[in-house]
């Protein structure tokens, strides 16, 4: 088949890419096709297809490969020029459903944003990304999808000497926060303006006829934002490198580098063995949320009024406002884990004195087991404070339901809180095996990953205790 691609990124945004070809793959090998994202795309590939247009081996029919430009705060530094070192987007499909997204390839090799680096990616990262992502996508969080990973018969050398591989990526877009600062710190208005245009016009066409469409489209993404860190949150997801260029104009999760589940709650954990600060620790997603959301106004700042004054006044305004808009999603995302019905006054209380009785207990298990107190202890050092706090919950769960904390609350529950995350042990086998030639341990935990709320004795248990301090690196 061909791939019916389309290329308005490229078409209306002239000076916001480099074109660049991916390398060839001297010996394409599919590792892994995503068939039933591809048939929702309307993509009919064959193996072949996939192994030699997902590795660079050959470029599909229509294919108009580019790397875009961005900039970002890596860390809290601004690098003023980053874009894609190791990605080139391939083109626009638009689905049965009338959505467009990205296919952009990564791994792909050097493009003029390359700074140094070879362009290249490893099996283990490129298996990690298909791997989160799709239980992410399982799990009903906004998020970039995976496509296809096939290895390239090439070897990459990072630490040691890796087998090569190239990830096909699906996104709503790649338009990030730091697509607006690489113009905007430039003093570039017209771009920043047509970029903010382009954003509306493909994430958000109802804002196109708002009073301020510019102020629309920040109060939109800080909506989006804030409900997906709040997502995370409730999954016990450490993104690992919330960086400004890693935060997506369309609200979807991007960029599946250092990041890991927790599983004894901790609200200090940190994964990547470059984040020595803490600076992207679990408790510290919502602030770094909110920094990254005032990044974004400072490059709105000049379409949002032409007076200056009172443009960063109207953007002042909305950022002042984000913590409150988080903590809004975020217990949301509370009571729907906790099977509460309704709201009351007290719901945020009764999360925020849940997460104290639950320093070290398993976060997934626990919110699991909930309805099951026998189940619930075993997961508890000291379940004192627990026996205190589950009175309280459950009277507010059966709040109006009138049937006692029985079979409905139990199947809220099940229904709210995944049984099986991609445990970090497990995670590590399956990666280790794929890159040593063994597929079957990565499709098995895939398996399991993609139905996250049926439960899978052998995926569901913690990391044994000689598993050992946990670290996870980006892979470039």
């Amino acid at each position: 088949m061909t791939i019916a691609f389309e290329h308005s990124y490229a078409r209306d945004l002239p000076g916001t890419y480099l074109r660049a070809r991916p390398d060839a793959a001297p010996a394409p090998r599919l590792l892994v096709l995503n068939q039933a994202l591809a048939t929702d795309l309307g993509l009919h590939l064959t193996e072949a297809e996939a192994t030699d247009w997902f590795s660079g081996a050959a470029l599909p029919p229509d294919a108009d490969p580019i790397a875009q430009a961005y900039a970002g705060h890596q860390f809290g530094g601004f690098s003023p020029q980053l874009g894609d070192g190791r990605a080139h987007l391939l083109g626009e499909v638009v689905a049965p459903d009338g959505r467009r997204v990205d296919i952009q390839l990564k791994g792909s090799g050097r493009t003029p944003f390359s700074r140094g680096g070879d362009g290249k990616a490893a099996i283990g990262p490129m298996l990690r990304e298909y791997l989160i992502s799709e239980f992410m996508a399982a799990a009903g969080v906004p998020t970039t999808r995976s496509l296809a990973v096939v290895a390239t018969g090439e070897e990459v050398w990072r630490e040691t000497k890796l087998p090569g591989a190239v990830l096909a990526r699906v996104a709503a877009s790649h338009l990030r926060v730091g697509t607006f600062q690489f113009f905007a710190a430039r003093g570039d208005r017209d771009q920043v303006k047509a970029l903010a245009d382009y954003a509306i016009a493909r994430h958000y066409p109802d804002l196109a006829e708002a009073a301020n469409p510019y102020l629309a489209l920040l109060d939109a993404v800080i909506d989006r934002q804030a409900a997906l860190v709040a997502e995370w949150m409730g999954l016990g997801f450490i993104h690992g490198v919330m960086n400004t260029d890693n935060m997506a104009i369309s609200g979807e999760t991007i960029d599946y580098g250092p990041c890991a589940f927790m599983e004894g709650y901790a609200p200090g954990t940190v994964f990547s063995s470059i984040d020595h600060q803490g600076r992207y620790a679990y408790a510290n997603q919502p602030l770094i949320l909110a920094w990254n959301l005032a990044r974004l106004a400072e490059t709105l700042v000049p379409l949002l009024d032409a007076n200056q004054d009172k443009a960063i006044e109207i953007a002042n305004d909305r950022l002042t406002g984000i913590a409150s808009r988080y903590r809004e999603a975020w217990l949301a995302v509370m009571r729907r884990k906790l099977g509460l019905l309704g709201t009351d006054q007290g719901d945020a209380a009764l999360a925020d004195d849940l997460l104290t009785a639950m320093q070290g207990a398993d976060w997934t298990l626990t919110f699991r087991r909930l309805a099951d107190e026998a189940a619930l202890r075993p997961l508890f050092a000291d379940f004192t404070p627990m026996e205190a706090w589950l009175p309280r919950w459950r009277a507010r769960a059966d709040a109006g339901v009138g049937a006692g904390v029985g079979a409905g609350v139990a199947d809220r529950l099940a229904q709210a809180n995944p049984a099986v995350i991609p445990r970090n042990h497990q995670v590590e086998e399956a990666l280790s095996a794929a890159t040593d030639g063994d597929m079957t341990p990565f499709h098995a935990l895939l398996a399991a990953i993609q139905a996250p709320f049926a439960e899978s004795e052998p995926y569901m248990l913690p990391a044994p205790t000689g598993f050992g301090h946990y670290v996870t690196f980006c892979g470039t």
